[in-house]
C-alpha cells in the first residue's frame, strides 16, 4: 500500500533551458536523478557525498553539481549508483519526515502549493508506515497539514 502513496512524478530542476536533475522524495530519502551524457565511460563519473554538500562531475573535468545540500544527510546511509543512462543518488534524510523544498539549497525551491501536497503526501506515508493495516492512500487533509516530524509527538523510531 505504501507504494500507492509514491510520488505521482519528480520534480524537475531546470537551469535555463537545461534540465539539471529530476528529484523525489519520502519520509527517509531524497532520490536525485541526472541524465548523463553519452559515450562516457560510466567509470569516469563520480559522487561525493557530505552530510550538507554534494560534488558531482567527470573525472579530470570541473564538477557538474558542486552544492550545498538544503538540509543534512546520513552519509553512511547515502549512496549513488549509475543505471543505463542515469546516475541515482540516493540522500539518506538525517531528520526522518523532513520535507524537502530543494535538494539544492536555493535552487529550484518547489513552489507553495508543490511544497504543501509534498508535506501532505508525506504525512499520509507516515500514517501508513505506523498503521500498515491501513490504507490512506485515498486519504485527503483539508486545510493546512501539520509537520509529519512532530505531529504527535513525532515519528516513531524502533
Amino acid at each position: 500500500m505504501a507504494e500507492k502513496l509514491a510520488p505521482e512524478k519528480r520534480h524537475s530542476f531546470h537551469h535555463g533551458s537545461q534540465k539539471v536533475f529530476e528529484w523525489e522524495q519520502t519520509l527517509e530519502e531524497v532520490n536525485i536523478y541526472i541524465t548523463l551524457p553519452p559515450n562516457v565511460p560510466t567509470k569516469l563519473f563520480y559522487c561525493k557525498i557530505q552530510s550538507k554538500h554534494v560534488e558531482v562531475g567527470i573525472k579530470g573535468n570541473p564538477p557538474y553539481l558542486n552544492h550545498d545540500l538544503s538540509c543534512p544527510v546520513k552519509t553512511d546511509s547515502s549512496f549513488w549508483t549509475i543505471e543505463d543512462d542515469t546516475m541515482h543518488i540516493t540522500l539518506q534524510k538525517r531528520d526522518k519526515g523532513q520535507t524537502w523544498s530543494s535538494p539544492i539549497l536555493g535552487q529550484g525551491q518547489l513552489d507553495p502549493y508543490a511544497a504543501d501536497i509534498e508535506q501532505k503526501r508525506l504525512m499520509l506515508q507516515r500514517f501508513q508506515e505506523e498503521n500498515p493495516g491501513f490504507d490512506f492512500s485515498q486519504a485527503q487533509f483539508t486545510g493546512n497539514c501539520p509537520d509529519p516530524r512532530t505531529f504527535m509527538g513525532g515519528i516513531r523510531s524502533d
